[in-house]
């Protein structure tokens, strides 16, 4: 089932690429078809811990999954793309 957008999502992989991590939490802000038929895309907003937004990334929409009432947020340092 697609997830609305404008939702809060979680990253279920990492994304070394886009310095993420698995269990990030970013806003669901759009779908993008891939270029050559591959998978779909899903474009995040990822905001800081003080709700600063700090990048628009573009990652699998496998990669992503609704939140849930058992899980917590926390909080990292941030990681430069590689």
């Amino acid at each position: 089932m697609k997830m609305k957008l404008f939702q809060e999502v979680a990253l279920v992989r990492d994304v070394p690429d886009e310095g993420m991590r698995s269990g990030d939490v970013a806003m669901l802000v759009d779908y993008v078809p891939h270029p050559r038929d591959g998978e779909e895309g899903a474009v995040l907003e990822v905001f800081n811990a003080v709700g600063e937004s700090i990048a628009v990334v573009t990652v699998p929409a496998s990669a992503i999954a609704p939140l849930r009432a058992d899980q917590m947020p926390a909080v990292r340092p941030l990681l430069q793309a590689a």
